[in-house]
């Protein structure tokens, strides 16, 4: 059984095209333990997660993100995977002409290393499909051709429970899902939650936050997390918006 272990985020500042997006970001994600990162658009959220999986674009100019006391943003992103890391993407990628069998067991073997056994595989999947009440004839479509916004995202929560990372970030997981996937997609992933698995949700909205019920919450505005809480800060967002965080983040006194 693996450790526990945590994701530590410190004083980290990231640039795109040479304009600063993170301004010195602190934050640490336990296994275990479910942490939602709100805020307004282009405060930096998303740029917070390509940059953790290492995606070329983001610059990282200062700062260090630690997993198991180690060095993240020295390895690349294959490894950061191999280490534990996962990420769902806002838009999922169609691939037309694979099948997501294929692509998992690809996925889980570079993970791992280790090429499993057909058959092991297969029943291996079709537990974890079961676990997320998903239809077996997700198994044998190619990936994200023709997928709904719940499908799409319905998939990679099956790819997270293959993969068995240890801290799994969630950018916008709720983007373009009407209600029903919303919850569908939310029961996925509160199946998934235990103490070997740490989740950081990236959101704009409570309204995922109603069906998986965070630890912690922290409020990013301008590329700084500017706030911390826990469900009360998700209520009073939803009741009186991002404008009075920002205003006082803003103010002389700050925060």
């Amino acid at each position: 059984m693996a450790e526990p272990a945590e994701l530590v985020i410190q004083d980290l500042h990231v640039s795109v095209e040479g304009r600063e997006i993170l301004k010195g970001v602190n934050l640490t994600v336990p296994t275990g333990e479910v942490h939602a990162l709100m805020g307004p658009n282009g405060s930096g959220k998303s740029t917070l997660a390509y940059t953790l999986m290492g995606h070329p674009k983001y610059e990282v100019t200062q700062g260090q993100v630690l997993f198991r006391g180690e060095d993240l943003l020295e390895l690349e992103p294959d490894e950061r995977a191999r280490r534990g890391i996962f990420l769902a993407f806002q838009y999922p990628t169609a691939i037309p002409g694979v099948s997501l069998a294929n692509f998992l067991r690809m996925s889980l073997k570079s993970v791992t290393g280790k090429e499993m056994p057909i058959l092991q595989f297969r029943n291996l999947v079709k537990e974890k499909m079961a676990l997320l009440k998903m239809d077996d004839s997700f198994f044998s479509r190619y990936v994200n051709d023709g997928f709904s916004g719940g499908e799409k995202k319905r998939a990679e929560i099956l790819q997270m429970a293959l993969l068995q990372p240890q801290i799994a970030i969630m950018d916008e997981t709720d983007s373009g899902l009407d209600i029903d996937a919303l919850r569908t997609v939310a029961d996925g992933v509160n199946a998934l939650r235990g103490p070997r698995l740490g989740i950081l949700i990236i959101t704009h909205y409570q309204r995922i936050l109603n069906y998986i019920k965070p630890d912690h919450v922290h409020v990013m505005v301008d590329g700084r997390i500017v706030r911390s809480g826990q469900q009360e800060l998700v209520e009073a967002l939803e009741a009186r918006g991002y404008d009075w965080i920002i205003s006082e983040v803003q103010s002389p006194q700050g925060v």
